[in-house]
């Protein structure tokens, strides 16, 4: 049946007005699932450029074109920056799994060392190709 005494429950922050505040580890984790997602049309794209590379030089144009111009150079950068900051995630993850850094500060200068990592390590990435 339903509650009929609803005026005396609490009303969730959005309907009081406020905002929920996202958090340094929430913003990371949706992060963590963008990358992931990103990084699979990254690697469908370049499935497609090997698979035009080994099919004919019609079939390569389309592909090569997009990974060769200004669109692909960016798509790749982001792709790289993805990788890095995926694969730090993931390591983070797999600290807390084993229970440890668990505490909130320690949580969020681990997020902060995710980010500020994957940037340094893309940079770098750069800088040696």
């Amino acid at each position: 049946m339903a509650d009929v005494n609803r005026g005396n429950r609490p009303l969730s922050p959005f309907m009081l007005g406020t905002y929920y505040r996202p958090q340094l580890n929430s913003v990371t984790s949706i992060l963590t699932r963008i990358t992931g997602n990103a990084l699979i049309v990254t690697a469908l794209l370049i499935a497609w450029w090997l698979i035009g590379a080994a099919t004919s030089p019609e079939a390569f144009a389309a592909p090569n074109w997009i990974l060769t111009s200004w669109i692909g150079d960016i798509i790749l950068l982001l792709s790289t920056l993805g990788l890095w900051y995926h694969s730090f995630a993931g390591v983070r993850h797999l600290i807390w799994d084993q229970g440890y850094c668990l505490d909130v500060e320690t949580a969020d200068n681990l997020g902060w060392l995710v980010i500020g990592g994957s940037v340094l390590m893309t940079i770098a990435t750069i800088a040696l190709t």
